[in-house]
């Protein structure tokens, strides 16, 4: 009999994703910008990281490809947690899991792995999903540009950005793996504290509060779960089939969706629905062929 712990796993790191987005948002009404709370984690998840295996910046410093990983990790983790805090929870989310659709585009143009018909059918599938998701209630395509806030801007990106980690990953498989958590944990931190200095004198980020633990204790308990989840990810993930790990990774829309929604914090129309349904069919025959 097969052990469960290697699901088990997989579905902590969901719960943990999937309910991230109320920390956040109670950390942006403490007066705590989602990126100021991104760079603050991280940075102290790689004091932890440091602390625990000092010698893991050696091995990360050997290999410069790396430092591709680590921009790349760190935009996707910006614009994800960027997103969940401003935006509707429902909408951010179903918006990011396009992810699938671009791992198609990108396994074809990065790997050679060229999309087969079903492949381009599963694209199709998940790109009109989204269409619908982001679609105005007043209807037309004049309108839809017009429709696109911030947070759509940053979930799309961040879904992109996610599906290239995967395939990077892929292609640094060879490289040890507290190596590659080294480089996406620095890089989330360098992103976030970058993207925070940048936007503040633009006026989309607030200037960095006081002390407070209305928002430090909520960082602080965020932070160790987030490391907790990866290793629960680096764990489960090992242990399974590609095509189970996406599957199980899947709950994390279920959780993010119902708890906000049970929580008042997203209201999704009929387009929305619709459109998740969409991109979650797309997203489940993706891992069914895996």
């Amino acid at each position: 009999m097969k052990s469960p712990l290697p699901v088990l796993a997989l579905l902590f790191n969901t719960l943990i994703w999937g309910l991230a987005w109320w920390p956040f948002k109670h950390m942006l009404g403490a007066g705590l910008h989602p990126l100021w709370a991104t760079a603050l984690m991280y940075a102290a998840i790689v004091l932890v990281l440091t602390a625990l295996r000092p010698q893991v910046w050696r091995q990360a410093l050997g290999v410069p490809a790396l430092l591709l990983l680590a921009l790349n990790a760190g935009i996707n983790n910006v614009a994800f947690n960027w997103a969940i805090g401003i935006g509707d929870v429902v909408r951010v989310v179903l918006v990011f899991y396009l992810m699938p659709a671009w791992a198609v585009l990108l396994a074809w143009r990065i790997l050679g792995e060229r999309p087969t018909p079903a492949a381009l059918a599963r694209l199709a599938l998940a790109f009109a999903g989204v269409l619908l998701v982001l679609w105005p209630a007043e209807g037309g395509v004049q309108r839809l540009a017009g429709a696109l806030g911030l947070a759509d801007g940053l979930a799309l990106l961040g879904g992109f950005t996610f599906a290239l980690n995967n395939v990077l990953l892929r292609r640094m498989y060879q490289v040890p793996g507290q190596a590659r958590m080294l480089a996406m944990f620095a890089g989330c931190m360098a992103m976030a504290l970058l993207a925070a200095l940048a936007g503040q004198p633009l006026g989309l980020v607030t200037p960095l509060p006081a002390f407070d633990p209305a928002w430090a204790l909520p960082a602080a308990a965020l932070a160790l779960a987030l490391m907790a989840g990866n290793w629960a990810l680096q764990y489960g993930a090992a242990r399974l089939a590609a095509g189970t790990t996406a599957l199980v990774m899947l709950t994390e829309v279920v959780i993010a969706a119902g708890s906000s929604m049970l929580a008042g914090a997203s209201q999704p129309s009929w387009r929305t629905l619709v459109g998740g349904l969409l991109v979650m069919s797309a997203a489940l025959a993706a891992a069914r062929r895996d």
